[in-house]
């Protein structure tokens, strides 16, 4: 009757939180499809479902650049360090397939880019934390099209709320978190405004690729208040949307 209960309250505030803000509940990769981590229900079991997304606290969002929540919008104020292991990953994911990611209903004001980012690994990657080093690349990004389109919400609601981008065709096998985030500029003319929500999703890449990046970035520390394309008015600027952090 408790767990009944508990299931009950945590499906309600489930369905308060979808009007809010969001993240990624189910990831399509190496075909299977896998649920996402979902902070108003996952918590309330014992012991709490396998994941192969690292815990975030809700559906809100980062805005304090500094932060190591920046990374995977953990809770540091909680003791999660911003990035804390999932206990299972994806496993055997093709380099060169794709990996579908389906978003929470996305509020329409929410317009960003949505920009996906990949770390590997040197070690088991159920035990690994990434902290400040600099590990991560950028392997996708998508802003606003010529006609005024954002990524979200525009595109990401046409594609029923599923965001699709390959792994790299030649990258190396390994173990690797990938960083994906919508980056929300609806309240971006100052700093802080823009809201950011990423999620941090672990798996193995196969195949016989030796490709792998030479330049990488750090979270925190990619984006500063100065990086163009985080303070940005929306309903005013009609120029070419400037994706932050660096080339994919």
């Amino acid at each position: 009757m408790f767990i009944t209960l508990v299931r009950v309250v945590a499906l309600f505030a489930a369905l308060i939180s979808v009007q809010g803000h969001g993240y990624v509940q189910e990831i399509d990769a190496g075909s299977t499809v896998y649920t996402g981590y979902l902070p108003y229900s996952d918590p309330y079991y014992s012991p709490p479902p396998e994941r192969i997304v690292r815990k975030i606290p809700g559906n809100g969002p980062v805005q304090d650049l500094t932060l190591i929540d920046l990374q995977c919008n953990g809770d540091s104020a909680d003791g999660v360090v911003g990035s804390a292991p999932a206990p299972i990953y994806a496993t055997s994911v093709p380099a060169g397939s794709q990996v579908q990611l389906n978003w929470t209903t996305w509020p329409a004001s929410h317009v960003g880019p949505m920009i996906t980012y990949m770390a590997r690994a040197p070690s088991d990657i159920t035990q690994w934390v990434p902290g400040t080093s600099a590990v991560w690349f950028k392997v996708a990004e998508a802003g606003k099209t010529p006609d005024g389109e954002w990524a979200s919400t525009d595109i990401l609601s046409a594609d029923d709320s599923i965001y699709t981008f390959s792994i790299p065709p030649s990258l190396k096998a390994g173990q690797y978190i990938i960083r994906h985030e919508i980056i929300a500029l609806h309240v971006a003319t100052v700093y802080p405004g823009a809201q950011f929500y990423p999620s941090c999703i672990q798996i193995e890449v196969t195949g016989s690729g030796t490709a792998f990046p030479t330049s990488f970035v750090s979270f925190p520390g990619a984006y500063t208040p100065t990086t163009p394309g985080i303070v940005y008015d929306v309903y005013t600027n009609t120029s070419a949307y400037p994706i932050p952090g660096p080339a994919v």
